[in-house]
């Protein structure tokens, strides 16, 4: 099964970049997913708990980066088995260009699953690994542009800092007009 897709992430490439890199990211990003530990050196090893149709499962499996041009594109690599329920594997190839004010990451999904899982049918594991892959890239979108906006912040502060000081001086007015 193969899902192709783009997203354009309003956050500088360097950002977009680094949140790959980071098990922390990652973690908060994949669905199910109850511990990420590991490096982009050296690979990232994650616990996930995930519902398939009937089948419920948590996966155990090592995340491996590949493939890297730093800054533009890397290749995920993962597998995980679920026990009885059976095993998953698949790799993502990541592409990142500038695009305008953000950044268009471009990635390739190609997945594989064996044993309980398989005989669920393609239909169902397809809608399946669509919908990760979906949760993944808006939690990852969400996540990174959240990250990118802190910097932003501190303008809007004083503006919300000025309405709070002229607040009571209106209020002090209006009681000087009307006597209140």
């Amino acid at each position: 099964m193969e899902l192709k897709d783009t997203r354009e992430i309003a956050a500088p490439r360097a950002a977009v970049w680094q949140a790959l890199l980071s098990a922390d990211v990652l973690k908060e990003c994949v669905p199910g997913c109850q511990e990420m530990t590991g490096s982009a050196e050296d690979g990232f090893e994650a616990t996930v708990v995930q519902k398939v149709g009937p089948v419920k499962a948590t996966f155990k499996g090592a995340v491996t980066l590949s493939d890297i041009v730093e800054g533009k594109s890397l290749t995920l690599s993962g597998e995980g088995k679920g026990g009885a329920a059976g095993f998953a594997k698949g790799g993502a190839r990541v592409t990142l260009a500038d695009n305008g004010a953000g950044t268009a990451l471009h990635y390739e999904v190609d997945a594989k699953v064996g044993g309980k899982l398989a005989q669920l049918g393609s239909r169902i594991i397809d809608s399946f690994a669509k919908k990760m892959a979906d949760q993944f890239f808006e939690c990852f979108q969400a996540e990174v542009e959240g990250n990118a906006a802190p910097a932003e912040a501190p303008e809007a502060d004083p503006a919300e800092n000025a309405e709070t000081t002229e607040a009571p001086a209106k209020k002090s007015l209006l009681k000087r007009m009307f006597g209140g």
